[in-house]
């Protein structure tokens, strides 16, 4: 006599016995990483998102034959084991990355870079605490290609703002002097207002925008100038025996960045050419067109130190020698300044009073 074989509902299917998970959806059994069952293909509840491969790249020295890993931001490096130099050259269509158009070569050699360092280290001003000596050195000053963005565009506003145009009165007032009443003129200034609009336009280029997330805004500034007219066309030899960055800024975000200054070059510009002698609530409304860019790599020297456990760093634009960096401020000392400058004053106010009361 043979049996029925029973079938429950899906929902009443008895789990089975395994130890793995199983599919809330149909009960099939899944794997712990699973993000989608491979049965239903519905997504598992709670499933963590596919971890992202880290990118690596290997290069094979071509003259001792090591196999060396190597950053993926960087575009030029050096063999370990022998020191001989390699860049590595994108293909655009593949990496969807843009390759540099110009490059400025280094002008200032790294030994000369060094003792520039030393002069600027060693020339601290009285504010700068005494023990600055003791700075522990991070990194090695180091020469890097840094990317930058470089824009050129036309810049079309149309403005509205209140005039001001001066004129003046003479009025007759009264005052006392020597106990008497007399009667004196002055001249009054007063400005008469009025509304005006109009249409202002100029072509903008030469700002540079840091194309790393390393390098800041305000430090790509600070770096500045580099003489654009020693662009040369990029070539990958200009790298040989150099650090490189490949640029992480895409170039919108650069982009936004760069027509947020010429719009305030635009509101400047606008200013400067009201008539009147004064004017205020200028409004300027900017449009932008005929945008070009270019990717660009430029020398700079980079070195870190820390000092009482705050990190410092010091940069020097590789084409013109100039340092810029940040230095560590005495706070006792800027205190026992200002205090000894208030000291100053007072006592001359002092003498002063002394000498007239006298």
């Amino acid at each position: 006599m043979s049996t029925a074989k029973q079938y429950l509902p899906r929902g009443e299917r008895p789990l089975p016995s395994t130890g793995s998970a199983v599919c809330p959806q149909c009960g099939a059994p899944v794997e712990q990483h699973d993000r989608f069952c491979p049965f239903c293909r519905k997504e598992l509840p709670g499933a963590a998102p596919p971890a992202v491969a880290q990118e690596s790249r290997h290069f094979r020295c071509q003259n001792c034959g090591a196999e060396v890993a190597v950053e993926p931001g960087s575009r030029s490096y050096t063999c370990a084991f022998c020191e001989s130099n390699y860049v590595v050259e994108f293909d655009p269509a593949q990496s969807g990355r843009q390759r540099p158009e110009f490059v400025i070569g280094f002008a200032v050699a790294s030994e000369q870079a060094q003792e520039r360092f030393q002069r600027w280290f060693g020339a601290r001003s009285w504010y700068h605490p005494g023990d600055l000596g003791s700075a522990q050195t991070v990194e090695n000053l180091r020469g890097v290609y840094l990317p930058f963005w470089s824009f050129s565009m036309l810049a079309q506003s149309a403005w509205s703002a209140q005039i001001g145009e001066y004129w003046y009165r003479t009025e007759t007032y009264t005052t006392m002097e020597n106990g008497k009443m007399v009667t004196k003129t002055r001249t009054v200034r007063e400005t008469e207002w009025w509304r005006l609009a109009g249409r202002h336009h100029n072509y903008h280029a030469g700002y540079l925008v840091s194309g790393s997330r390393g390098l800041t805004q305000y430090e790509a500034d600070q770096v500045q100038p580099f003489h654009l007219a020693a662009l040369k066309r990029y070539e990958p030899y200009f790298l040989s025996g150099w650090a490189s960055e490949e640029y992480s800024v895409p170039r919108d975000e650069a982009l936004r960045r760069c027509q947020e200054e010429f719009c305030r070059r635009e509101q400047n510009g606008v200013a400067a050419h009201l008539p009147g002698d004064t004017h205020s609530g200028l409004q300027v409304q900017t449009a932008f067109s005929q945008v070009n860019s270019d990717l660009i790599l430029l020398p700079v020297y980079m070195l870190a130190y820390t000092y009482r456990g705050k990190r410092y760093r010091f940069l020097m634009n590789g084409q013109t020698g100039e340092p810029v960096g940040q230095k560590p401020v005495s706070a006792l000392r800027i205190v026992a300044a200002v205090a000894g400058g208030l000291a100053l004053a007072l006592a001359a106010v002092l003498f002063v009073l002394w000498c007239f009361g006298g």
